[in-house]
């Protein structure tokens, strides 16, 4: 058995029990599928992670790609390709791809509730893959042709890249300065050095489709001022083979502190042939389709290594012999014992659980939301408010998720393993680097958390924020008296958190006559965004204990499991809620000091 640590039990526990995936399949965009088929292909995914694909997780770290300067190929080791040969035989990138290009369509649970376990096992092969479904982007909003091209790439295994990120335009995306010049023919020359571009350069695929942000000639500056591009590595003839290479190279593989296997890559176009997406110049709004997915995807990877993180801590817990139990400490003869009797080892295991467990809850209800949005644009309905709940979702699952995650991999899952976890023995070192790249692409948290305010919350007059209010306190309302001390911690971080709202709102209107105000407010954006993550995943917490309770009264045989989820949103109530009051007095006594101290102090 490979080092990874699946948690089916729980991944079907919130589809199914909670948040009731099956009424979203068997209707129109995902009349395939119904929840007989959706158990099996858990189960299937969840076979293939725990084994073959777990495989090469290690080796390919230890052995990463090779880089080629002068051929600008990248050689990936072995095992890796073996294992991405195991994901395409299994066809498993038709999961999400629609029926239009051949794929299964399911919906966005049963795709990220798959996700999850492939991410956790493998996470450099499962980018490979996922990468390869941006074609479905391409496919909805290209031109006749450039549908037909994303056929040609779905049905040839071809890679596929997001361009955005140049060496002096990282976060700041607007002030990229790669170059888009139309061409006689229609085409566009581009021209421009690209940086930290995932799945760059590969051998895995005879092309690679890379989706590039630049700048036409004569555009306007910032973000307005971009469009979108294809740009293949290889030319594609009409008939779907490949012609010359295209002015496109990686000229340079960055070494990294983990996720190794995954190539980050330097592309430099000098001259390379692009074609404008759809015909039309809308790049932020087309590449947006892909970033959202993006940082669905990079949540994902982070929870569910947070969760194989505490699953093989709780199983060196459960075999670790040291010390005698506390209450014997004095007795030198008293029997040593497991460490899951001590305290503060327990202290940690249920802290690791809870958020695991928690911030898996948070991906998938989003992944309902995201169900929810596909039916009823399938049946023509209005879904403006669903696609706002969406977007407020999405900086927690990437922000909040993998920040909880790093901090509790390496706090929490490896102290489990006290020195032991610290080598290479054992694959928490190895998760904990893996990790570490969740808090920063796709957006940085610092990104994620002035997206929210401003973005999510403010630009939205605070409807979506409302409107998860709402289904917060209809939960809260509802709520088993059994589980009181759970509704009144909710009720006030609830509280603490609208609060904190309220006042940075009032330093944004402010700063219309004092700008320097708005510097509080950037000064707990992150603060915000973490406390109502954390708000979030208590409620979720309490959805999962209501009806694990409902479970146990009815006499269900898989006691300890329920009886662990009311355990989890108790803890997680009584010992994480509490610190919100905290912030939102640290928010509350903000003072513009920090932004008056000159550099040097520093």
């Amino acid at each position: 058995m490979g080092h990874y640590r699946s948690n089916l039990r729980d991944i079907e526990f919130n589809l199914f029990e909670v948040f009731h995936a099956e009424k979203n399949m068997g209707v129109a965009p995902f009349e395939q599928m119904d929840a007989d088929t959706a158990r099996s292909i858990l189960t299937e995914v969840e076979n293939l992670a725990s084994n073959d694909l777990a495989d090469s997780y290690a080796e390919a770290d230890r052995n990463p790609p090779v880089f080629d300067p002068e051929h600008h190929t990248a050689v990936l080791p072995q095992a890796l390709k073996k294992s991405y040969q195991r994901l395409i035989d299994g066809e498993w990138y038709r999961l999400s791809l629609s029926p239009d290009l051949g794929g299964y369509g399911a919906p966005p649970s049963l795709n990220w509730a798959c996700g999850e376990m492939l991410a956790g096992s493998n996470a450099a092969a499962y980018i490979y893959m996922a990468c390869g479904t941006f074609p479905e982007i391409l496919y909805r909003l290209g031109t006749p042709e450039q549908k037909k091209l994303a056929q040609q790439a779905v049905d040839n295994l071809w890679g596929a890249t997001m361009v955005l990120t140049e060496p002096d335009a990282g976060s700041d995306v607007g002030a990229g300065t790669t170059k888009a010049t139309e061409q006689p023919d229609g085409s566009w020359r581009i021209d421009g050095v690209k940086r930290f571009i995932t799945s760059g350069e590969h051998d895995l695929a005879d092309n690679i489709l890379h989706f590039v942000l630049a700048r036409p000639v004569g555009a306007g500056p910032g973000t307005k001022g971009l469009s979108m591009f294809i740009v293949p590595k290889f030319h594609v003839n009409e008939n779907g083979t490949l012609g010359e290479r295209n002015s496109v190279n990686a000229t340079n593989v960055e070494h990294k502190m983990g996720l190794k296997a995954s190539t980050t890559c330097e592309i430099t176009f000098e001259g390379a042939t692009g074609h404008l997406v759809g015909g039309v110049h809308d790049g932020i709004a087309q590449m947006f389709k892909i970033i959202e997915f993006a940082r669905m995807l990079v949540g994902t990877k982070a929870i569910a290594t947070l969760s194989t993180g505490y699953l093989n801590a709780l199983d060196y817990a459960k075999t670790r012999v040291q010390g005698a139990d506390l209450t014997q400490m004095l007795d030198k003869t008293a029997p040593r014992v497991t460490i899951t009797h001590h305290p503060d080892v327990r202290r940690s295991l249920m802290r690791q659980k809870a958020y695991a467990e928690g911030l898996r809850a948070l991906v998938l209800y989003t992944a309902t939301i995201q169900d929810q949005i596909a039916i009823a644009e399938a049946e023509g309905a209005e879904a403006t408010d669903l696609h706002h709940l969406n977007d407020l979702l999405l900086p927690l699952v990437k922000g909040c998720g993998s920040e909880r995650s790093y901090e509790l991999l390496g706090s929490e899952s490896l102290q489990t393993f006290g020195g032991s976890g610290y080598l290479q023995d054992y694959p928490i070192e190895q998760y904990i680097r893996d990790a570490k790249i969740d808090t920063l692409y796709e957006g940085t948290t610092a990104i994620q958390g002035l997206d929210l305010f401003f973005r999510k919350i403010v630009r939205d007059q605070g409807s979506a924020l409302q409107n998860l209010a709402e289904q917060i306190g209809a939960t809260l309302e509802d709520a088993d008296e059994r589980l009181a001390d759970i509704t009144a911690a909710l009720t006030r971080a609830a509280g603490d958190v609208q609060s904190m709202v309220g006042t940075m709102t009032g330093w944004l209107r402010a700063s219309a006559q004092d700008p320097s105000q708005v510097y509080k407010v950037g000064l707990n954006t992150s603060r915000l965004l973490l406390s109502l993550g954390d708000v979030v995943v208590a409620w979720l917490l309490l959805r999962g204990a209501q009806v694990a309770l409902a479970a146990l009264d009815a006499g269900a045989k898989e006691n300890h499991f329920y009886q662990g989820k009311v355990a989890a949103a108790k803890f997680y109530a009584a010992t994480v809620l509490p610190e919100i009051t905290g912030r939102r007095k640290i928010c509350e006594a903000t003072t513009g000091e920090l932004m008056e101290l000159p550099e040097d102090a520093f």
